[in-house]
C-alpha cells in the first residue's frame, strides 16, 4: 500500500492527490449504488420467492458445489438405509427371473 501511495504522490503530485482520491471514492459510490439497484431490480423481477436472492448464488461454481454436496450427502444417507428385503444382488451364473406374463 505504501508504494502504491508513493507512486501516486510522484504521478498526480501531492497537490491533486486529494481531488484523484475524491474522485476515486464517488466513482466507488457509484458502483455499489448501481449493484444494489440491479440485484434489487432483478429480485423485484423475479418476484416474491425469489426475495432472499444474492448475486452470489448465481455463480456457477457455488450452484456446481451445492449440487455436488447434496448428491454426497444422498448418497451416504442411501447407503446408511437398510436394504430391502427379498431383494439381493445375483450370484455367478445365476438367471434373474424373467416374467412371461408381464412382458
Amino acid at each position: 500500500m505504501a508504494v502504491i501511495a508513493l507512486v501516486a504522490v510522484v504521478i498526480f503530485g501531492p497537490d491533486k492527490l486529494p481531488e484523484f482520491a475524491k474522485q476515486a471514492g464517488q466513482f466507488l459510490h457509484r458502483m455499489k449504488l448501481f449493484a444494489t439497484g440491479a440485484r434489487d431490480e432483478l429480485r423485484s423481477e423475479l418476484g416474491p420467492q425469489f426475495s432472499d436472492l444474492e448475486l452470489r448464488d448465481l455463480d456457477p461454481r457455488s450452484i456446481v458445489r451445492k449440487h455436488i454436496v447434496e448428491a454426497m450427502e444422498e448418497a451416504e444417507a442411501e447407503a446408511k438405509r437398510p436394504q430391502r428385503r427379498g431383494r439381493r444382488p445375483l450370484g455367478d451364473g445365476e438367471v434373474p427371473p424373467y416374467d412371461v406374463e408381464a412382458t
